[in-house]
């Protein structure tokens, strides 16, 4: 489920940035991050949309 990928992804993000990893590290997953949180909205969207029809 996207939410629980999320959510994995959002912990190593912070772990990354609490051992302070490469930049491009950091930025890499924060990169995957935002790519995920904009596909969760799209399908969430697209459900609400199939229920309002």
């Amino acid at each position: 489920m996207i939410n629980d990928e999320i959510c994995k992804l959002r912990d190593k993000l912070n772990k990354s940035i609490e051992n302070e990893e490469d930049y491009a590290v950091i930025y890499k997953l924060s990169v995957e991050l935002d790519e995920l949180i904009s596909k969760y909205y799209k399908v969430n969207k697209k459900s609400k949309e199939e229920i309002k029809t």
